[in-house]
């Protein structure tokens, strides 16, 4: 067993003062070296590590958002499926009860939104397809959103509109549309009524097709006027005091022929986004209920058909036909 054993008080001093100063040298020595470090350090940082890690920092709080607000969605209909028919009751708003309750007949059962793949053909949405190009092809937005309605015969021409019907006439050119052409237009609309008296739960009869009814075609080209802003989130009811049912027929596909160009449903909770697909109806009541805007087009071209229906006899209009040319 080591026993300790008490130095003399003078050597232990001694020993002390030797020791201490062996640790300010090596204190000393230390401060230099860290020194020279500290200035050889900035000229070794990794730099293209640390903006690495930086860039890759920034991406994963980028999908963090992203998810989150994609979250915030949910697909109500699918480009992808093909649907019988699906549908979503909403509550019906104070001041869409209050209007349509001057029409006893036209009163929906419930209020809501549909969505059908199985109403138009696609042989009838192809068509309608050409011939929306057909009478598009005269005119054109110099924004991002053009119209042709083939009731007035308003077009989208640069930044207003001219008449359709006019311009052919005065070109020589009343074979562009065709007696065919007006037939699938009017089989079409009398299909879409059909389907929202039997969804809405009101008689064929008791329900007319309003202004503006219209084909509509967007791009991702940079809007020019306010005509042009179609993303904005509004009430069909509020922008067309006449509408008491709106319905959207799909002309082209999401995801294929254009990007971006879905409807979507505002609710307080998540979103409802329906993907266009060629021959696809929505259809909605027009109210306060169903506030909706439809995302910008960021790729291709979007074509859609938009027809509005009433419960007031004096604000309905008839189908356009041939005789417009005459």
């Amino acid at each position: 067993m080591a026993v300790h054993q008490r130095k003399p008080g003078n050597k232990k001093k001694t020993s002390d003062a030797k020791e201490s100063i062996k640790d300010i040298n090596k204190e000393k020595k230390n401060t230099i070296t860290d020194g020279e470090n500290k200035e050889s350090f900035s000229s070794k940082i990794p730099w293209k590590k640390v903006a690495t890690r930086f860039l890759l920092s920034l991406t994963m709080i980028f999908a963090v958002y992203w998810t989150s607000k994609k979250e915030n969605y949910h697909v109500f209909a699918s480009q992808k499926d093909k649907l019988q028919l699906t549908s979503a009751e909403v509550s019906c708003s104070v001041s869409y009860k209050k209007d349509i309750s001057r029409f006893k007949d036209c009163i929906p059962k419930h209020c809501g939104r549909l969505v059908t793949d199985i109403v138009v053909s696609p042989e009838e949405a192809a068509h309608l397809l050409r011939l929306s190009k057909k009478g598009l092809a005269f005119g054109g937005s110099s924004g991002g959103a053009s119209i042709l309605d083939l009731h007035s015969g308003a077009l989208s021409y640069d930044n207003s509109f001219i008449n359709i019907y006019e311009k052919l006439k005065a070109h020589g050119k009343n074979n562009v549309f065709t007696q065919e052409d007006f037939k699938v237009y009017s089989n079409v609309r009398n299909k879409i009524q059909q389907i929202i008296s039997y969804n809405f739960g009101i008689p064929i009869s008791k329900i007319y097709l309003t202004h503006p009814t219209f084909f509509s075609e967007m791009t991702p080209r940079t809007a020019k006027t306010k005509h042009d802003e179609y993303w904005h989130v509004h009430v069909d009811k509020e922008t067309y005091p006449s509408f008491h049912y709106t319905s959207l027929l799909y002309l082209n596909d999401y995801g294929i022929d254009f990007s971006g160009g879905r409807f979507i449903f505002v609710n307080d909770g998540k979103n409802m986004t329906v993907e266009p697909r060629a021959g696809r109806v929505s259809a909605f009541t027009s109210g306060a209920e169903n506030p909706h805007y439809v995302e910008r087009v960021s790729s291709g071209t979007r074509y859609a058909l938009t027809v509005s229906f009433t419960c007031d006899p004096k604000l309905a209009i008839a189908d356009p036909t041939i005789k417009k040319f005459q």
